[in-house]
């Protein structure tokens, strides 16, 4: 199975929840064409992200790709989003991290492997959740608010 997350540039992600999904999937096809740029096509903040994420969770394939850790992740760079799996083992480690991370560098967050997640965007040093639907059962217990110089806690 595994665990999926997204962390995705504020500025270029739609603020309601279903706007916000039909670009998740827009963003997911993969259609973008970057070549051999690198992360010159991607923000400044997604880079510290990662640049950070990589330290924690090793890639397992590309120019960050690793082979000794046992905690390894497959990411997928896109210009304003990186998408990001995990093993099992390694989801709350990842989730924790990931969520800590997105406040210090103020880039948005999605949890992609858990049913109608919070979408979290950055606000003055704290990532906040947009409207869950009315319809559909609340997100689980998580974190929805984050202070980057302290640790996560649940609101």
């Amino acid at each position: 199975m595994g665990y999926d997350l997204m962390v995705f540039n504020k500025e270029s992600a739609p603020r309601s929840r279903a706007q916000f999904m039909q670009w998740y999937e827009e963003q997911t096809t993969w259609v973008e064409n970057h070549g051999n740029v690198g992360l010159a096509h991607v923000s400044r903040s997604l880079r510290g992200w990662l640049s950070d994420m990589v330290k924690v969770f090793p890639a397992a394939r590309g120019p960050f790709a690793h082979t000794m850790y046992n905690n390894l992740a497959d990411y997928s760079i896109g210009k304003d989003i990186i998408y990001v799996s995990f093993s099992d083992a390694a989801a709350k480690a990842a989730y924790t991290t990931s969520l800590a991370l997105a406040g210090k560098y103020e880039v948005g967050f999605f949890d992609v492997s858990t049913e109608n997640a919070a979408i979290l965007f950055p606000e003055n040093g704290r990532l906040l959740a947009l409207p869950a639907r009315k319809k559909e059962p609340a997100p689980r217990k998580g974190w929805l608010g984050v202070n980057w110089l302290s640790p996560a806690r649940i609101r």
